[in-house]
Parts: C-alpha cells; sequence; structure tokens
C-alpha cells in the first residue's frame, strides 16, 4: 500500500486538488460535482472538507490513469475506516446486547463488517455511481464489483470521521446499519436462545419455554409463530419458516425486552 507523510486537510470550499510539485490537477466535471452535491444531501451530513469525499470515492485507477499523486485515492481512508467502523459497530453491540458473550459479540460484528454486508451497504446508498474509475476497471464491471464496494464504503467512513468526527458516523451508521442489527438481518450468525438462557440463569429470574401459538400458509409456504414465556408469562413472540427460526425470533424479542427494563432500574 502507499506510503504517505501525514495526511494533511487542504483547501474547505471547492471541489478538486491542490497543483503541487507539477501533478495533474483533479478536475471534476459539472455531473460529478452534482453526484456529489446530491449525496450529502442524501445523507444529511455536508462536508466542509469536500475533497475528503471526493478521496474516498477515488479509486487507484483513476489515479493511475490521471497521473495524480498514488496518495490521492481512497485506499489510506480505507485503512482508517476500516478500525472507525469496527469501533463503532463493537460499541453499539456492547451497549445494545447486555447477555452477550465476547465470542458472539465477535462473530456478529465479523458478519456485519464482511465484504458482502459493506458491498450491500454501499449499493443501497448508490456508492457504485460515484465512484471515480479509470477507464479500464469501469469495462470490466468495476463499479458492481463487491470487494470496490465495500473498500469506497469503509473509506466514506474513514473521510466522515476525519471531516465530522465519530459523533458524525454514529449519526450516518443509526440511519444505515444499526436498525438492520435491531430488525435482526444479521440473526443468522447468532445464538439468541442460548443466550436467553444463559441470561435466565444468571439472574435466577426462573423458567422458560417456547410455545408455537400459530401456524399460518400453505403446507409448501408455512409461516410459524412462536412465543416465549417467563414464569408463563409472555416474555417475546417470533415468526419464521421453521419453528426454530421463530423461536430464535421470539428469543431476540425478548432477549431486547429485558435489556430495556435494564436500563429503566
Amino acid at each position: 500500500m502507499p506510503q504517505s507523510s501525514k495526511y494533511q486537510r487542504k483547501s474547505r470550499n471547492h471541489f478538486g486538488n491542490d497543483r503541487r510539485r507539477g501533478n495533474r490537477k483533479m478536475i471534476l466535471t459539472e455531473e460529478q460535482k452534482k453526484k456529489f452535491n446530491e449525496l450529502m444531501e442524501q445523507i444529511g451530513l455536508p462536508f466542509e472538507n469536500k475533497k475528503l469525499l471526493v478521496q474516498a470515492f477515488t479509486h487507484s485507477s483513476y489515479v493511475n490513469e490521471h497521473r495524480i499523486y498514488s496518495f490521492q485515492d481512497n485506499e489510506r481512508l480505507e485503512f482508517l475506516g476500516d478500525a472507525v467502523l469496527e469501533l463503532a459497530i463493537s460499541q453499539f453491540l456492547f451497549k445494545k446486547f447486555k447477555a452477550m458473550s465476547e465470542g458472539d459479540m465477535t462473530k456478529l460484528r465479523a458478519s456485519i463488517v464482511c465484504e458482502p454486508s459493506l458491498a450491500q451497504f454501499a449499493e443501497e446508498l448508490s456508492f457504485g455511481n460515484i465512484v471515480l474509475l479509470g477507464k479500464g476497471e469501469e469495462m470490466t464491471g468495476g463499479r458492481a464489483r463487491p470487494a470496490l464496494l465495500a473498500d469506497v464504503f469503509e473509506a466514506f467512513i474513514g473521510a466522515l470521521y476525519l471531516d465530522q468526527g465519530l459523533e458524525a458516523v454514529f449519526s450516518f451508521l443509526n440511519d444505515t446499519i444499526y436498525p438492520k442489527i435491531n430488525e435482526g438481518a444479521f440473526s443468522h450468525m447468532m445464538d439468541f436462545k442460548s443466550q436467553l438462557q444463559e441470561y435466565i440463569q444468571r439472574d435466577n429470574l426462573g423458567q422458560i419455554q417456547y410455545i408455537i401459538v400459530q401456524e399460518r400458509g400453505p403446507a409448501h409456504n408455512r409461516e410459524f409463530v412462536s412465543e416465549v414465556q417467563l414464569n408463563e408469562s409472555a416474555l417475546g413472540i417470533g415468526t419464521g419458516r421453521s419453528k426454530k427460526e421463530a423461536e430464535q425470533h421470539a428469543a431476540q424479542q425478548a432477549l431486547m425486552k429485558l435489556s430495556e427494563q435494564e436500563k429503566l432500574k
């Protein structure tokens, strides 16, 4: 990976790069400028230093083709964004899932910050439409390549952190990733039933049991509704294509309820 001295912040009032030591100036088209401005409006976080935003979306192929300094691509921001993202996700999981073990949190975090997940986040935000690519990368489908999109997402996080700090990163993730965690988008990586059992046993809260309260839909597309009870009182309810899946979702809801109750103590 290219090396450089300390990252320097430059002019904050326009897109583009300064002309230094004879390197070519990065000049954005009006259409490109429009896309970056639309992105800032979309996420509701206008960048003070717009050059950081542009750099986050500048692929090495574009830098090479336009003979711009190598450290002006997004690889350094990707390096930083990777660390910032892991911190932000780790903090969220630590605060939200109070009964989750270190091992389970590690597995869940890995499923959130892995390449397929990050590429999906970037795709949902249409990041691929904004990336600055060299002609060769463009012709070979780089704009839709998962690895490239994942890198851009991390670079964007790094740029956002440098421009506005951790709180801005938390705010952005609160609109993009945290809701997916709350909705159970990564629950396939977790054993909520085991976590709930450990939580109940740790605090000696009583006995839990799972009951299938409803089955609906045709045989080839059956959906189950499960209720988890604590001392015969309903604690959580969940649905799924199998009884096991429904029970997992019921346990997840129960854990969230217990977590909220603990906060009020």
